[in-house]
């Protein structure tokens, strides 16, 4: 990990509640959503990826996939807890040679890492020219509605704001991470997930079953007050209850999409080669400089 990056998460924390979850009966509702995610987005890339990665994914629906819809010879799943066939890894130091495989996918793990650019920039060292990124992560506008209940709650009880719902990466800042990192034809994409709950408390119950509870460094570390929690819940059906009754809650799904550079790939023209007028290209007429358009006539 890069030394200047600031600690935003406790990666020892946020691993000691994803096993307590798994132990528990592990929520893999949203894991589930991103792996069909996934399946259809292998299925539109024509060429098979030899060597395969399964990078932190939660659980092994990942790795199934590749081993299914990837042409994989082998499959190496990066697992952030043990578990039989993987191996125990850290997605902020990868134990990958560089040009040693030929696809990573990770299904929502990467937006609780301190460092996110230090992290794409070691998947992109480890793929082989022409290797493919596949990584769907957990994006900004998630749960806003709690964290806004939260904010509304603890400001009007206790006077103050404490942190937390984690600040996941903003959708326009990941792109330009892709292309830092040395990627090649970077897409970003994103999806809204919405899922109503009985009340705020089934919510918290999901978190707390998907591992996502607070791990923020600098959490609050004294007991969240009971009546600040009922306060949060109240807020929250006020503000975001449908007409039966029940609340939304929002998760952004967020896609990244990049490829390990390789002279195949389209490269974009050079400034001033094109062999045709953009006014051509669109059927108009070209204006110069200082001359005023004519109405058109309709």
């Amino acid at each position: 990990m890069n030394d200047q990056s600031p600690l935003v998460f406790d990666r020892r924390l946020a691993r000691a509640r994803l096993a307590r979850a798994k132990a528990a009966g592990f929520a893999d509702f949203l894991v589930a959503r991103a792996a069909e995610d996934l399946e259809d987005r292998l299925a539109g890339v024509l060429r098979p990826f030899p060597r395969a990665v399964d990078l932190g994914t939660p659980s092994g629906q990942a790795a199934e996939i590749l081993a299914r819809r990837a042409g994989a010879e082998r499959v190496f799943r990066l697992a952030p807890l043990p578990e039989p066939g993987a191996i125990v890894a850290d997605e902020e130091a990868l134990p990958l040679a560089p040009e040693s495989v030929d696809l990573v996918v990770s299904l929502l793990a990467l937006q609780s890492v301190n460092d996110l650019p230090g992290a794409l920039v070691q998947i992109r060292r480890a793929l082989a020219p022409d290797g493919l990124l596949l990584c769907a992560l957990i994006g900004g506008g998630s749960l806003a509605e709690l964290r806004a209940s939260f904010a509304a709650a603890e400001a009007e009880i206790e006077g103050g704001i404490s942190p937390r719902v984690a600040p996941f990466a903003d959708v326009r800042d990941l792109g330009a991470l892709l292309q830092r990192a040395g990627f090649a034809l970077p897409v970003v994409d994103a999806e809204s997930v919405v899922v109503r709950y009985r009340d705020a408390f089934a919510l918290m119950a999901d978190l707390r079953a998907m591992g996502l509870t607070n791990a923020l460094h600098e959490r609050r570390r004294t007991p969240l007050r009971r009546k600040t929690l009922l306060r949060t819940a109240e807020i929250y059906h006020e503000r975001f209850a449908d007409a039966d009754g029940r609340v939304r809650a929002t998760f952004d799904l967020v896609w990244l999409t990049g490829w390990a550079p390789h002279e195949s790939q389209q490269k974009p023209l050079r400034p001033g080669s094109a062999r045709m007028r953009l006014a051509e290209a669109l059927g108009t007429t070209e204006i110069s400089a200082g001359e005023k358009a004519k109405p058109r006539e309709t």
